[in-house]
This record gives structure tokens, sequence and C-alpha cells, in this order.
């Protein structure tokens, strides 16, 4: 399944968005990551991204049914832990599905962040 992640400047002066967001599913909204981050799509170069208060920069995020593979350890997640590029902090999406518990697979891919 594709999504699109959309990060919105919410600020009062412009800023940049260049790279990949860090990605992963999660218990809850203050929960640790569960299985394996997203893995980076660099089928497409980065770009910078400037943002005008109120503008929207995206990336493509691509989950892959956790069902798909059968040593999978599958548990519940309640959601997406999402770090954008070059930040310490992060954001809950909840968004409830099915994760893999082991690291081994890779059910996320992320894009760069591209305008909106």
């Amino acid at each position: 399944m594709y999504m699109k992640l959309n990060l919105t400047n919410t600020g009062s002066e412009p800023c940049v968005l260049r790279g990949f967001a860090g990605v992963s599913l999660t218990m809850d909204g203050a929960g640790a990551p569960i299985g394996a981050p997203a893995e980076r799509d660099v089928s497409a170069m980065p770009a910078d991204v400037l943002l005008a208060p109120g503008q929207t920069g995206s990336a493509v995020l691509r989950y892959t049914q956790a069902g798909n593979y059968t040593d999978c350890a599958m548990v519940d997640a309640a959601g997406y832990r999402i770090y954008p590029p070059e930040d310490t902090a992060s954001l809950f999406l909840p968004r409830p599905t099915k994760a893999c518990s082991n690291t081994g697979i890779t059910l996320l891919t992320i894009g760069p962040f591209q305008p909106a």
C-alpha cells in the first residue's frame, strides 16, 4: 500500500525539508519502534523543498502487508512514528496495522520529500 506522508510548515518562518523522514511502526504514541525501520527508496534524488509558512512537502511511504511473510512474528501496531529530516523530535501518526516484531523483515519504504 502506498501513502503520502505530508509535513506542513506550521511555523512563522520558511523552512527547508531535505531528504528522508525516519519512519517506524510503534505500539502507541510513546512506544518504542516495532521491527525494522523504513528503508530509504533512493530511486529519486533528494532535493531542497522550501516551505513557506502553511506549505506542505510530501514523501511516498510504502507499507508491505506483514502477512506476506511466513516468518513474521506478527504484532499489532497503533501507528507510525515519524522523524522529520534533520530533527530529533518525532510525530505519531495513529493508523492501526500489523507489524513484524522481528527486525530482519522490512515492511516500510520511504521516499525523499518533494513539493506537495
